[in-house]
């Protein structure tokens, strides 16, 4: 085997690593989507575990790509960025309107600060 050979097989081992490594994690994303209980944990599962997900699968696309076209290639590190950058506002968001909507939550995740803080916002929007 010489070293080219080697190299492309190390390669072809850490893009699939990293592809099998993004799949799990959008599969436990969507797992927690559909059977975590309320609202609030919902929101919470998949906006990290897909981002990491996707991050990953990201990553290696760019390597691959980087590596067989001989070039940095930058179109999916925009994509990540723009991912990194726009999902966790959206889960703010989407949880601030939660909360002012008033959706019921399991007895688990109603801590009385939470809630206390929640109402003073109301009471000051």
């Amino acid at each position: 085997m010489n070293m080219e050979m080697v190299s492309a097989l190390w390669l072809e081992i850490l893009v699939a690593l990293l592809i099998m490594i993004g799949g799990i994690f959008m599969l436990v994303g969507s797992v927690a989507l559909v059977k975590l209980p309320d609202f609030f944990t919902r929101l919470h599962g998949p906006t990290k575990s897909t981002t990491l997900g996707i991050g990953a699968t990201l990553l290696a696309s760019v390597i691959w790509f980087s590596v067989v076209d001989g070039e940095l290639r930058v179109h999916e590190l925009v994509i990540s960025l723009f991912l990194f950058m726009t999902a966790p506002v959206s889960a703010y968001m989407l949880g601030k309107a939660a909360l002012h909507r008033r959706r019921p939550t399991i007895a688990s995740t109603q801590h009385p600060s939470v809630r206390e803080n929640a109402e003073h916002q109301r009471a000051n929007d």
